[in-house]
């Protein structure tokens, strides 16, 4: 006889695939087909077997755990009967499921390092390497190449000194990232930085760097310090090379340290090994022209020579380390929710900062490296219209406008719309209300789409300012109820977002996005930031589609 277990019915909103085989899955809706052999001699009347059956649901990166889905069938045993005629579905084929070709899912399980996520990263690497480069033409690193390079060129092994010295180095910033990595730990390194103690210590301390870089006074280490290091330095031999290294490091953290700082604090806000591969890139690009000079040293007489462009780059750099203190005192405000330092005061003292900087390159603000009989070189006057464009171009977003990049470091306009919601960009957001969404998810037949996103965190931002606002994603998020769980506040609505994030998702990583039914049910989750619309827009498209069916 055949009993058919409608209890079975592995239904699949999320078209993730469950497969029954290595070359077999299905899609959607099924119902498991179970046959019953009944002993010799059974006993008249009613009878009941008992069922179960194992399931797992998988993307082509990772499973989640397996399932156990039970089930009971009732039945009459009649002696008289006749044998019914069994209809084997077309999709049975001796005992297994014909293979089906499941759908390829942009939706990934939770916490699982999904393609946004890789983009990112090598991005990020990329961007600590040209920081690392951009650091040479500082005016603490750029004097000390010609110096450094001719003592190993007078040297039998200059090339392995070279390579010793560059070490030297990229353990030291390498070190800090693995500090870094350390203190906060695996799930605190995500959180360390939107910490309002850490960026009230970044922000004092690039307030510092910043008014020293304009020439308010001069940062040093402690001379005898200094002395020792070299000291040991100069005794020769492979490890004097090394302290060499890191005495240079240490004697250049004046200049380098205002790009260490939110190259550092971007780092930790990533999972895994980013602080640690951040600051090695980083300290590979620093150490890349010793390196390049020490092997092909003709080089070493092409570089620039040493003039007040040097002071320059040092005021410039001022100011661009003080717009970023703002910001990082912007991350204080919108954490604690202070409301002070609004997305206007926040425009108006970029412009101004950038604004400065171009007027300094120009002529018109007297400072260090700018004199009144000083050519005005065709150089110095595209950069300085380069600074005064950016200042101008940041003026509409004091009445609202969308800044595009720019808007992931920029406060979000504060509107604020009925029943705690934040009408963002256009489109209405449920702030820190999960069970309120869910209610009216469950009234108006929607799905819900959760955001965990963060005050600080400049992803979560991007995407709500370029990803959302985008035509075919705001069409189809109008299908869902939208709800935002900001998880790096102070109250006691981000602890519980973070706890509810960490405890069913493994991962405090922001922005994370889960798309749940009204009874909770899980049914796709999206992590990171993606700057592909297609591949978000599928995200979103495939669920809904299924659903539907």
């Amino acid at each position: 006889m055949r009993l058919d277990f409608l209890p079975f019915d592995l239904r699949l909103k999320h078209r993730w695939a469950i497969s029954s085989g290595p070359q077999s899955g299905h899609d959607q809706s099924r119902t498991a087909v179970v046959l019953v052999r009944l002993s010799d001699g059974p006993a008249v009347g009613w009878g009941e077997a008992p069922a179960s059956a194992r399931y797992q649901v998988c993307t082509s990166q990772k499973c989640l755990p397996p399932k156990t889905k039970t089930a009971t069938a009732t039945f009459t045993i009649d002696a008289a009967a006749k044998p019914p005629v069994i209809a084997i579905p077309a999709d049975y084929v001796s005992g297994t499921v014909a293979a089906a070709a499941a759908p390829t899912s942009t939706s990934t399980s939770p916490g699982a390092p999904g393609q946004p996520r890789t983009e990112s990263f090598g991005w990020f690497l990329l961007t600590a390497f040209g920081f690392g480069l951009a650091a040479i033409f500082t005016p603490c690193v750029f004097p000390m190449i010609p110096i450094t390079v001719s003592y190993f060129m007078n040297r039998k092994d200059g090339l392995a000194q070279a390579i010793v010295f560059c070490l030297g180095i990229i353990v030291l910033f390498t070190g800090l990232g693995l500090l870094a990595k350390a203190v906060a730990g695996p799930f605190g390194v995500v959180q360390l930085g939107s910490s309002p103690w850490v960026n009230g210590f970044i922000t004092i301390v690039f307030v510092i760097f910043g008014l020293s870089l304009l020439g308010a006074f001069e940062l040093t280490l402690p001379s005898g310090l200094l002395t020792k290091m070299d000291a040991a330095g100069r005794r020769g031999g492979y490890a004097g090379t090394l302290i060499m290294g890191l005495t240079f490091s240490l004697t250049s953290f004046a200049c380098v340290g205002p790009i260490v700082g939110p190259l550092l604090v971007a780092s930790v806000q990533g999972e895994g090994l980013q602080p640690i591969l951040g600051m090695l890139c980083f300290a590979t690009g620093l150490a890349a022209p010793f390196f390049f000079l020490a092997l092909f040293p003709s080089y070493l007489q092409r570089l620039p020579k040493r003039g007040m462009w040097m002071a320059r780059v040092k005021v410039v750099l001022g100011f661009i380390i003080i717009a970023a203190a703002i910001k990082y005192l912007s991350n204080i405000d919108q954490v604690l929710q202070w409301g002070f330092l609004t997305r206007e005061r926040f425009l108006a003292a970029w412009i101004v900062l950038f604004a400065m900087a171009g007027l300094y390159l120009l002529g018109f603000l007297r400072l260090e490296g700018i004199s009144p009989e000083d050519h005005l070189g065709v150089g110095r006057a595209l950069l300085g219209a380069l600074f005064l464009i950016f200042a101008l171009s940041l003026v509409p977003g004091l009445w609202g406008a969308r800044l595009g990049e720019i808007d992931a470091y920029v406060p979000v306009a504060a509107q604020t719309g009925l029943g705690g919601s934040t009408a963002a960009e256009g489109m209405p957001w449920l702030k820190d209300k999960y069970r309120e969404a869910l209610a009216q998810a469950r009234q108006e037949g929607k799905l819900v789409l959760v955001d965990f996103t963060g005050y600080a965190c400049t992803n979560c931002k991007w995407m709500k300012a370029n990803m959302f606002t985008r035509p075919e994603i705001a069409i189809l998020a109008k299908n869902f109820v939208a709800v935002e769980l900001y998880t790096d506040g102070t109250d006691e609505a981000s602890k519980f977002n973070q706890e509810m994030e960490e405890k069913r998702f493994k991962t405090v990583a922001i922005p994370f996005y889960v798309i749940l039914d009204s009874d909770e049910k899980v049914l796709a989750t999206f992590p990171g930031l993606t700057r592909n619309p297609k591949e978000f827009e599928a995200f979103l498209k495939t669920v809904t589609i299924a659903t539907k069916t």
